[in-house]
């Protein structure tokens, strides 16, 4: 086989993996557009790839606010490091409903983001991409512990008072 069509077998299973892992991909250049929008986020938004290329992020989520996010990936264009932001700080930054209604308690999907660089050839940073993990069974079960602590020591005064 030629080092072309390995390069492109390659390129189609790698293209593959990134529509089917449990995890929102999207890519955008220094403007917000959107360049990638994989299976996990079509799925979730209702969205497809093709409604949301090249169309700002803003535009389409303007729920999220602009200048806060703006300053939330400068450092990430800037200084070529990774931004975080987890459920406990925000729960969530795309509105997606709750996908296990019936076992879920939530009605909305919390979600830890991470903004990582894309680095070009020449070692710019011309895209970031945004990983969204679904973190609902975790907010969900830190939230019934959470009342269950407050369950069990307010029994414990209610005994300690007898």
């Amino acid at each position: 086989m030629s080092q072309q069509l390995d390069e492109l077998l390659e390129f189609h299973w790698m293209m593959d993996m990134l529509q089917s892992v449990d995890v929102g991909i999207v890519v955008l250049d220094r403007n917000f557009a959107i360049q990638v929008w994989n299976g996990f986020m079509e799925s979730h938004s209702g969205l497809l790839p093709s409604d949301v290329r090249d169309k700002s992020l803003f535009s389409l989520y303007p729920s999220i606010k602009e200048d806060w996010f703006k300053q939330k990936c400068k450092p990430v264009f800037e200084l070529k490091t990774r931004a975080f932001m987890t459920w406990e700080q925000r729960p969530y930054l795309f509105k997606f409903p709750n996908y296990r209604p019936i076992t879920g308690s939530e009605s909305f999907m919390y979600q830890n983001i991470t903004l990582a660089p894309l680095k070009s050839a020449t070692g710019m940073v011309d895209y970031i991409s945004m990983m969204i993990y679904d973190m609902t069974d975790v907010a969900a079960g830190k939230k019934q512990f959470e009342a269950l602590q407050v369950r069990v020591s307010e029994d414990e005064e209610r005994i300690q008072t007898r």
